[in-house]
């Protein structure tokens, strides 16, 4: 088995090291394909307007100067496409995807871009303690668990247009309470704010940041709600974004006779 690696914090992350030695131990067929520069929050982002420069580390391990998306395609369909990869895996994120962070994340485009080219493909993150300038994440929980989650889901067989997004616990391997498929959840957005500095010279300049505040309850069985458990969360996402109840309201109001009446 072919095995892409990736990530959104870029060729020299700590997490991304984490993720070769899970690959490691599902193939000996490992490529390396990552950015350049950290690129967290760029979602599924393409570089279009600039050109990609491509820097070989060694012979399975490469930097691009673009995004996670970049890598993807990069590595599917320039590095190795004599025999595209079998299996896309994008992390091990520092900090935790879920709830509204699948929309923002690097590391789940890059899923999400594997996906999209028809191989199965995995996002997985390490939940760690941010505040405080944060403590280091329990990468060794990652790899405990990881391995055979992917195996027991490549076994059952994955959706064409599904990718799996497994987050990890802020805790030891032997503190996991259990594994659990969890849905989408949903983060208090009251507390996400502007951060409003200067700089030496007077300027302003702003930071985008969750303020801290009490945790209102998290949706029961979310990815959220799953973490704040101590247990390993994997939510299955799909690339269609249709809501199938609202577009079946939408086509009641907007079927043919009565867009006719309204022109006649």
């Amino acid at each position: 088995m072919r095995i892409l690696v990736t990530n959104d914090d870029g060729i020299h992350a700590p997490g991304l090291g984490v993720l070769e030695e899970i690959a490691a131990q599902l193939s000996d067929d490992v490529w390396v394909v990552a950015p350049e520069y950290d690129q967290s929050g760029v979602s599924h982002s393409l570089s279009l307007n600039d050109p990609l420069r491509l820097r070989r580390i060694d012979e399975r391990r490469f930097a691009v100067r673009g995004t996670p998306t970049d890598c993807v395609i990069m590595g599917t369909r320039h590095i190795i496409k004599d025999r595209p990869p079998d299996l896309v895996l994008s992390g091990v994120n520092r900090g935790r995807n879920a709830a509204e962070d699948v929309t923002y994340s690097g590391t789940i485009a890059a899923a999400m871009e594997g996906t999209v080219l028809g191989i199965p493909s995995f996002a997985l993150s390490q939940a760690c303690h941010l505040a405080g300038g944060g403590s280091k994440p329990h990468w060794e929980t990652a790899i405990a668990f990881a391995p055979d989650i992917i195996q027991r889901v490549l076994k059952e067989g994955m959706p064409r247009d599904t990718l799996v997004n497994v987050n990890f616990p802020a805790c030891q391997p032997n503190q996991v309470k259990s594994i659990a498929v969890a849905t989408q959840g949903k983060r208090d957005q009251e507390l996400l704010g502007i951060d409003a500095r200067h700089d030496g010279r007077g300027n302003p300049y702003y930071w985008i940041a969750f303020q801290r505040g009490p945790r209102k309850g998290y949706i029961p069985n979310s990815d959220l709600a799953v973490l704040e458990d101590n247990r390993v969360s994997i939510t299955p996402l799909r690339l269609d974004l249709t809501d199938e109840p609202f577009m079946t309201r939408l086509v009641d109001i907007f079927h043919e006779p009565a867009v006719r009446r309204q022109r006649s």
